[in-house]
C-alpha cells in the first residue's frame, strides 16, 4: 500500500508542477515578477551579469562592444558582441531594452 500511495504523491506532485506557474524554480518569466528591465546601453558589469547566460567575461565584452562602437540601436545589436547569440537573447526577452 505505501508503494502505491507513494506513486500517486508523486504523479500529483507532477502535475501540481505542470499546471502551477512557477511551481518549479527557475520557471517564472522574471520580467513577470517585476524585476526593472535592463537597459543595455547604461547597464554596469554587475547588471549585465544578472542577465541568464551572461557571465563576467561576456558583460565585459558588452561594456567593451559598447565603449568602441557607441550605444545600441536595437537589442537585437547585442548579436554583434562575441559571445552573445540569440540563444541569450530568448533567455532574456522581455528583460532587455535600449533607451
Amino acid at each position: 500500500m505505501r508503494m502505491r500511495t507513494g506513486w500517486i504523491a508523486m504523479g500529483l506532485l507532477a502535475v501540481s508542477c505542470a499546471l502551477v506557474p512557477g511551481a518549479v524554480a527557475g520557471s517564472e518569466d522574471k520580467a513577470a515578477k517585476g524585476e526593472a528591465k535592463i537597459n543595455i546601453n547604461e547597464a554596469s558589469k554587475a547588471q549585465l551579469m544578472k542577465l541568464a547566460g551572461v557571465g563576467a567575461s561576456t558583460a565585459e565584452r558588452i561594456l567593451a562592444f559598447r565603449q568602441a562602437h557607441g550605444l545600441f540601436r536595437r537589442v537585437q545589436d547585442l548579436e554583434k558582441v562575441e559571445g552573445v547569440g540569440k540563444g541569450v537573447l530568448e533567455k532574456n526577452q522581455g528583460r532587455l531594452t535600449v533607451k
